[in-house]
């Protein structure tokens, strides 16, 4: 018996057309990829993508547990990490301690540790010490003469204890809001008291030496209440204090600025604002030798509290105010001058009151105090970010806390940015809108929409990747050079 086999073609015709196919799919794979552009362009047309230029997020990250957790302080170490204080609901022996958090460079958790005892504590800023440890100060309610005490503590470069102080009286509180070592060795405390001065509450200053103990205490105010929030070293060896005062002038409240000498002793106050209320939450002294203040105002703006940028002279004369924000309710918490001379600002934006934070607010200003670009980023329920810092690679590290994602009711927020002029769509920072970036945007495409740092469209993010964040990749293709 024969089986016949039959064959339509010789087996070279076969080959032939085999090779055909190859170098058909090879043709027309090339002219595929070629047209990606113009298929990308034609979404972006249809959907009419419009960008702020702001850079995109390059990681973020959360810490904490099923409790409230909060980040307050960021400060990038040597080791290209990031160092956060705030405080813990989470972990510790009751709750809230002191949070404190080391990271390496990609946000990812080295160690953290906590601190604090049977009462309230709380961190508010941390630093890293030229020794490579950490300096945090706060409140503490568990140790010092009772109430709310200034709590201060040092670490080893791993966290661990070395020693920790407090400020206070009995029966009053007082509160650490701001650290920093000043070029003794020792450090510079700034924040409030109801024990000591001339009103219910005073700004409160403390200088300790290199191993935390006192050396002088001022206080500043009138016969109100006095806050302070924020405090620098400046060049001359003295220091700067930012926060509010009461009934200062013809509003209900007032920034308040004070410079002091080497000593403590005050050298002048300003105040800022107008009829409503205004507050100064971080202060840093600019290259011209004068200062930036932001916070909030009541006075100005386009809403019921927007943020406040205030530029000074080296006296305490403004130079320029600038507001930030909508018709909600928009906070400035931390202010820096940035390596272009600009400022960067991180606070949050779009509260329905001014108890329940909105998104976190990132606001990039030229040396003017003009938006070169703004950003917000949240899931829908609430974020604030309190401190922002520009990184070695001249990109943006803010933390805050965030209520959207993560383990727990809050936890700390830690976000990365990019460096200015990058890409809203280049996800990898590399410099260039490319494949690696269009397969980042299709896997966040696919992903629950949890933490997607590909929502690029708009930029007021909707926390949702879908056609527009493409049409937004495709305006960014057409502006870079592919490798």
């Amino acid at each position: 018996m024969k089986i016949l086999f039959y064959m339509p073609f010789p087996i070279s015709r076969l080959f032939l057309y085999t090779q055909k196919l190859i170098l058909w799919r090879e043709k027309y794979m090339k002219t595929l990829i070629n047209l990606l552009p113009v298929v990308l362009l034609f979404v972006l047309l249809l959907l009419e993508s419009a960008l702020t230029g702001a850079p995109p997020i390059q990681w973020q990250k959360t810490f904490g547990g099923s409790n409230p957790d909060e980040g307050r302080s960021v400060q990038q170490t040597s080791d290209g990490g990031y160092i956060i204080t705030g405080f813990t609901s989470s972990f510790g022996p009751t709750d809230p301690n002191v949070y404190l958090i080391k990271t390496d460079p990609n946000g990812d958790i080295r160690w953290q540790k906590t601190f604090g005892g049977s009462g309230r504590d709380q961190g508010g800023s941390v630093q890293q010490t030229t020794d490579g440890g950490y300096i945090i100060s706060g409140l503490t309610q568990s140790n010092g003469a009772g109430n709310w005490d200034v709590y201060l503590i040092k670490t080893d470069p791993n966290g661990n204890l070395q020693w920790q102080k407090t400020f206070g009286e009995a029966d009053s509180d007082e509160y650490g809001s701001s650290v920093q070592q000043t070029t003794d060795g020792g450090y510079i405390i700034a924040g409030y008291t109801t024990s000591y001065g001339t009103g219910d509450t005073d700004v409160y200053l403390v200088k300790t030496d290199p191993n935390g103990d006192s050396k002088w205490q001022n206080t500043f105010g009138w016969i109100n209440s006095e806050y302070g929030f924020s405090v620098q070293q400046t060049f001359d060896g003295g220091y700067v204090v930012a926060g509010y005062i009461w009934f200062s002038g013809g509003g209900v409240w007032d920034v308040y600025l004070i410079k002091t000498d080497p000593n403590g002793y005050l050298k002048w106050a300003k105040t800022f604002g107008g009829s409503g209320g205004d507050s100064g939450n971080s202060v840093q002294q600019t290259s011209d030798g004068g200062y930036v203040i932001v916070g909030y105002t009541n006075s100005f703006g386009a809403g019921y509290f927007d943020v406040y940028l205030v530029k000074t002279d080296p006296n305490g004369n403004s130079q320029w105010q600038k507001t930030f924000g909508g018709s909600d309710y928009d906070m400035g918490y931390s202010v820096q001058q940035t390596s272009d001379g600009g400022y960067i600002v991180a606070g949050y934006a779009g509260a329905v009151d001014s108890y329940r934070g909105g998104d976190f607010y990132i606001i990039k200003t030229d040396p003017d105090g003009n938006s070169a670009w703004q950003k917000t980023v949240g899931g829908g329920n609430r974020e604030v970010g309190y401190s922002a810092q520009q990184t070695e690679d001249g990109g943006y590290v803010i933390a805050g806390y965030t209520d959207s994602y993560g383990a727990g009711y809050a936890d700390v927020y830690l976000i990365k940015l990019c460096s200015d002029g990058t890409l809203s769509a280049d996800f990898n920072c590399n410099g260039t809108v490319y494949y690696e970036d269009l397969a980042i945007l299709a896997f966040e495409w696919l992903q629950p929409p949890v933490m997607l740092f590909a929502d690029i469209f708009p930029e007021f993010g909707d926390s949702i990747v879908n056609g527009f964040d493409f049409a937004a990749f495709a305006n960014d293709w057409l502006q870079t050079t592919a490798p």
